[in-house]
């Protein structure tokens, strides 16, 4: 019969072990986030912005080490059957995101807020625009308000990304 090996001791200036709700707190603020689109919320134009993605690219540009690559297809699944997205769009999209964002983190060496929000507004743009190709069709007039959506998701980044980095503040001193 073995016998279980002793854990190691942890050292007076170890960090302490983070908790499991310290640990899937990114992924609960984009499954919150993505539950913002049942919200009963009344618009004579449909451009609130996809704050699922938002959220999932804030944590993802300012802390890499949250999110695993694959990460990004079961909370594109959660977002796929909350929106009405066909069932698999935003598993791919946020996936492909995930995947150009790491080919970005490999050639660049240093980033700042600048280029985190350049690439996120070229996520953000990809996504709208691949979303509208899976889910209307190409004759539909959806295009202007297609551009105001992008815009308006574009220009709420930089809140979307403050506050992922003061929940991570606070998750880091909890």
């Amino acid at each position: 019969m073995k016998r279980p090996q002793p854990q190691p001791r942890r050292g007076p200036f170890d960090p302490a072990p983070a908790g499991k709700l310290s640990r899937a707190l990114p992924a609960l603020t984009v499954m919150l986030a993505s539950l913002f689109t049942i919200w009963p919320f009344i618009a004579t134009v449909p451009v609130l912005p996809p704050l699922g993605l938002l959220t999932l690219l804030g944590w993802r540009l300012m802390r890499s080490d949250n999110f695993h690559i694959w990460a990004a297809l079961p909370l594109g699944l959660f977002d796929d059957l909350l929106s009405g997205q066909p069932l698999g769009s935003a598993m791919l999209l946020w996936t492909l995101c995930f995947f150009a964002i790491d080919l970005i983190e490999q050639r660049l060496v240093f980033r700042d807020f600048w280029q985190d929000w350049l690439i996120a507004s070229g996520a953000i743009a990809f996504c709208l625009i691949a979303g509208r190709l899976f889910a209307t069709p190409i004759v539909a007039h959806v295009d202007t308000v297609l551009l105001m959506q992008a815009v308006i998701s574009i220009m709420l980044f930089p809140v979307v990304a403050r506050v992922c980095a003061w929940l991570d503040g606070k998750r880091e001193s909890a």
